[in-house]
């Protein structure tokens, strides 16, 4: 197995560029999840894997709400860290992108939602004196001061999560051979695990929308994904 480290890198930058994208700069959405995961997918050679992992997350992350002062799971890293590590797992594997790699992807990594959630915690506190600080110089009439601090305040939220975003395509890389090594029969059943979370995600997002019949709409959702994705491995094996 080697790393190809420009990959890596490149999963980084991506991932901490569209982290100051969610924060501080454009917010052109971005750094949603079906675009950011896309983009990744792109930009490792490995779109199907990038897209996959995007329509997932994107539904998953829909029917999730912001409640007060409360944070949200982080889900632009949550959506780069697992596209990368989709991606670089389908590089090692010298084969093409499939549906259990997407599985064991997101299983592994969808949790840095969570750890995305407390490195903003941990940024706020940075973020806000930089804040009053440009505030104070912009009131004082520097403004060439206060813009510095505004792009000092970028800084952290780059590096941090382009760095965690790297950690995450770098440990594709090695999951990749724990993959191979597994039996066929559980391989097959992450395959199958695949249109099973997208029809759980589908209900999340239908469930999500507080319409009058959302539990009808999460269900018949569901049940449509489900077949769907059925029907076309079915038609795969008849081919």
């Amino acid at each position: 197995m080697s790393v190809l480290w420009t990959q890596v890198a490149l999963a980084g930058l991506w991932g901490g560029l569209v982290a100051v994208e969610r924060k501080a700069f454009l917010q052109a959405m971005l750094s949603r999840p079906l675009v950011a995961s896309t983009v990744m997918g792109l930009l490792l050679n490995d779109v199907p894997s990038g897209l996959g992992v995007g329509l997932l997350l994107e539904l998953f992350f829909l029917g999730t709400a912001n409640l007060g002062a409360s944070l949200p799971e982080n889900d632009t890293l949550a959506a780069t860290a697992t596209s990368a590590a989709a991606c670089t797992m389908t590089l090692a594997s010298g084969a093409g992108s499939t549906p259990a790699i997407w599985s064991l992807a997101v299983l592994l990594f969808i949790g840095m939602g969570r750890v995305g959630r407390r490195a903003d915690r941990l940024l706020e506190g940075y973020s806000a004196r930089l804040a009053r600080v440009a505030l104070a110089s912009a009131e004082a009439g520097d403004l060439t001061r206060a813009m510095r601090q505004n792009l000092w305040g970028m800084w952290p939220h780059f590096a941090v999560y382009g760095v965690l975003t790297s950690l995450c395509a770098l440990a594709g890389f090695f999951v990749e051979p724990v993959l191979q090594s597994l039996p066929p029969m559980l391989v097959r059943g992450l395959a199958w695990a695949w249109p099973a979370m997208a029809s759980v995600a589908a209900a999340i997002a239908a469930q999500g929308s507080h319409a009058r019949k959302a539990p009808l709409y999460a269900a018949l959702g569901a049940a449509a994904v489900t077949v769907a994705v059925v029907l076309y491995v079915l038609q795969g094996h008849d081919a």
